[in-house]
């Protein structure tokens, strides 16, 4: 979702360096698997077409920190707009008469 990032720190030698992958527009995601020896973050589209992808050896990563954007639950967002909320999640609006 979008800002949902990824901080990698990697060391580089006598130092270390710091990238961040970020969710930067609404429906992308950022992914992170580790193949092979390699590390790697992509961005994603809602549709799974890869936005861009960033690479890193395995050995050299330090740190790997998924830091999600705070999601809100369906109880909570109707609260904060007013709404009444079934037991199922949806709004009693949404529930069709038996």
């Amino acid at each position: 979702m979008k800002g949902d990032r990824v901080e990698i720190v990697v060391d580089a030698g006598d130092t270390t360096r710091t990238y961040e992958v970020v969710a930067s527009r609404a429906g992308r995601r950022v992914e992170t698997a580790v193949r092979r020896g390699v590390v790697e973050v992509s961005e994603v589209t809602r549709t799974g077409a890869v936005v861009r992808t960033a690479r890193f050896m395995a050995t050299r990563v330090l740190a790997l920190v998924e830091q999600p954007v705070p999601r809100e639950e369906g109880a909570e967002k109707a609260e904060k707009t007013g709404q009444k909320v079934a037991s199922i999640g949806r709004p009693f609006g949404d529930v069709p008469e038996t």
